[in-house]
């Protein structure tokens, strides 16, 4: 039995030069990523392994830094409140987005049903420290929004950005605030998606809504529901610009996060190769999450 010999296909001219305008236009944004995205990972990499404050050459210490990081207490609290972090905010964001985009799918002949879509999008497209400001005025002990509400209906006001009890939690809700619309458009193409002709099955066989939603719906929009959760963990994981603006990691050390003690580490302590080593570490969790999703939550083929 013969084998025919492989024959290598030649590009053609025309095929070659779309091929090289192609590289031409992705080319900036490539070079644009490996400059700031790729290349500081690298250097991160390297210089938690050195002594370096940017006022001297690094000095390499070996594992010197990391064998420091489990003994060091304000990374530990960071690492605690990082983690009640996501659990408040995670939960939250993937129940309000799928409750929210199944709400609007089911309301779309209704008027009304593309302006809330609209309006619940909104925080998604202003600023983060924007956000953060107007947030911190309505979560004033005196004059705010909501502790005037509160005054209103009967209760006392509450100092939330001032009390190691509330900090966290008020910062959380306003990553949930911001975070949802996002979550919620994922949900939304989703379940746009979802057969009709199987929704209309179970209709004619009397399937009430909560029905359809839980045997039908949610089933399907499982991957999605993966992939948010997974979303959801890791910025996070990452949360810096709301505690920056709003609590300063206060009070005390109640909102220090991990990413806001890579920030103290490099930039007030002037301790760069320490903060790269937190960095690193930071990372590596990251990535273990993303492992883990997908190795036990994707779905099989």
């Amino acid at each position: 039995m013969t084998t025919a010999p492989s024959v290598r296909r030649k590009m053609s001219p025309r095929t070659r030069r779309q091929a090289l305008i192609g590289a031409g236009y992705i080319a900036p944004s490539f070079i644009l990523m490996m400059i700031f995205n790729v290349t500081p990972i690298f250097l991160s990499a390297y210089f938690s392994f050195t002594k370096y404050n940017m006022a001297s050459p690094p000095m390499w210490i070996g594992l010197e830094n990391y064998t420091k990081l489990f003994n060091n207490r304000v990374l530990t609290e960071a690492l605690s409140n990082t983690v009640r972090y996501v659990l408040i905010t995670v939960p939250a964001q993937t129940v309000l987005s799928l409750l929210i985009a199944v709400f609007i799918a089911e309301n779309m002949k209704n008027r009304y049903g593309s302006f809330l879509r609209s309006v619940i999008f909104i925080p998604v497209i202003v600023s983060l420290i924007a956000s953060a400001t107007v947030w911190n005025i309505m979560y004033q002990p005196k004059g705010g929004i909501i502790n005037q509400l509160l005054n209103f209906l009967g209760f006392d006001s509450v100092n939330f950005l001032g009390k190691k009890a509330s900090a966290l939690p008020s910062v959380a809700v306003v990553a949930i605030w911001k975070g949802t619309g996002y979550y919620m458009v994922i949900y939304y193409a989703g379940v746009m998606n979802v057969p009709s002709d199987v929704r209309e099955a179970a209709i004619v066989d009397g399937a009430r809504p909560i029905q359809r939603f839980w045997y039908i719906t949610l089933p399907i929009l499982k991957p999605i529901t993966y992939m948010i959760i997974t979303l959801g963990i890791i910025g996070s994981f990452q949360v810096f610009d709301l505690v920056y603006k709003m609590t300063g990691g206060g009070p005390g050390r109640s909102t220090y996060t991990v990413a806001y003690v890579i920030y103290t580490f490099a930039f007030q302590d002037k301790n760069y190769g320490y903060a790269s080593a937190v960095a690193m570490c930071l990372l590596i969790v990251i990535l273990l999450i993303h492992l883990i999703q997908t190795l036990f939550f994707k779905e099989k083929d």
